[in-house]
């Protein structure tokens, strides 16, 4: 029999992310570039914000979930902790660049997957209401078109008519490609197909090749093209598999190690990133919390109050933003879940005010659609 040494580069490697950039400013097209950076880790399966930042100030926590509850956690203040496999994140936190917005989700109540993740991308009034995103109808009031990094443009970033996709390859001598012969193909071609060769074209001569695809390389990647004069203002890297219906765990285990990604890809950002870390801001969305109570096979089910995670150079103190509603039974929602006190969509809306210059009521009205939307902007960076 071999043995097998899973290291920790090749379990990241294992896990798979996928990153999108967004917002190229173009001579002569952008009017005025704005003020900074905005990227976004977009948390599939439903994030359990109890387990990331306990509140161990709360006397029911350890009562209803103590198998899953971290033992070793960072003292943030006399109510939350911070889950150990925060290791960036907790340097941020004492630098005063990290911040945490707890009991907060989208408005999302139900607990699909498919209906959450649509939501969070959209930024809508319902699930599938919306053919754009937050993200890219936000780039589109500040005039940047985008670019994702990908075979498919996501839908958050949807929503400007000059965003384009590019996926570049990691196969050896890909990058080689025969210009002139995509060039022939093109002029054999209609207008509307020759538009697409000639985009095919200008990307085989990009540079772009063999990006390794961890999501801490992919996020360090960000960061460097993102602190460019004349690089792309907006990211998203997409992370999945956090629907932990059992065997959980709590210091270690499977949502301890979705948390250890979560923090690299921070940790790659700010490295990344270099002196541009100043004026960029990372939050991190997932569809829905995960449920107080533990089930039987130690795991929890989809739930609905989470927490969300800050981070950026653009912080200028670091804090535990939360309307703390209490996880007694009877302060639960629907009697099983975290209540959710704060609209994430101020969240969203704070961080694109803070990076694009944006009016709020602007951001309310134009790009999630509701004109009472509150603004939370102070809270975060006061």
């Amino acid at each position: 029999m071999h043995k097998f040494n899973l290291t920790r580069r090749d379990f990241l490697k294992t896990t798979g992310a996928s990153l999108f950039l967004a917002g190229m400013p173009i001579s002569g097209y952008t009017k005025d570039k704005p003020p900074g950076t905005i990227s976004v880790i977009l948390l599939e399966g439903g994030m359990d914000g109890l387990t990331a930042v306990p509140p161990f100030g709360d006397p029911d926590l350890v009562r209803m979930r103590k198998i899953i509850t971290p033992e070793n956690y960072l003292k943030l203040n006399s109510f939350f902790g911070l889950h150990p496999s925060f290791k960036a994140l907790a340097g941020l936190f004492a630098n005063n660049q990290a911040s945490v917005v707890h009991a907060t989700s989208i408005p999302y109540l139900k607990r699909s997957h498919f209906e959450g993740q649509n939501w969070m991308e959209g930024g809508g009034l319902s699930p599938f209401s919306e053919k754009s995103g937050w993200l890219g109808r936000s780039l589109e009031l500040a005039n940047i078109p985008g670019r994702a990094l990908s075979l498919d443009m996501p839908l958050i970033l949807r929503g400007h008519n000059e965003n384009d996709n590019f996926f570049p390859s990691s196969i050896r001598n890909s990058s080689k490609l025969k210009t002139k012969l995509i060039d022939a193909i093109s002029m054999a071609h209609a207008k509307e197909s020759a538009d697409v060769y000639s985009k095919v074209s200008n990307k085989s001569k990009s540079g772009i090749t063999n990006i390794p695809r961890d999501p801490s390389s992919l996020a360090k990647y960000a960061g460097k093209v993102m602190s460019q004069d004349d690089g792309p203002l907006a990211s998203v890297i997409r992370i999945k598999q956090f629907d932990t219906h059992a065997r959980q765990g709590a210091d270690i285990g499977k949502h301890a190690d979705r948390l250890s990604i979560i923090d690299d890809v921070i940790g790659g950002y700010r490295e990344g990133l270099g002196d541009a870390w100043d004026r960029s801001i990372i939050l991190t969305m997932t569809e829905f919390g995960r449920t107080v109570a533990v089930n039987g096979t130690t795991g929890t089910e989809h739930g609905y109050g989470t927490a969300g995670i800050l981070a950026g150079g653009v912080i200028s103190k670091s804090r535990v933003i939360s309307q703390w509603p209490g996880l007694a039974k009877s302060d639960q929602f629907e009697r099983r879940d975290l209540m959710s006190t704060i609209d994430y969509w101020s969240v969203c809306a704070a961080c694109i005010e803070k990076a694009l210059g944006l009016d709020h009521d602007l951001i309310a009205s134009r790009v999630f659609l509701k004109p009472k939307l509150p603004r939370v902007f102070d809270y975060i960076f006061s």
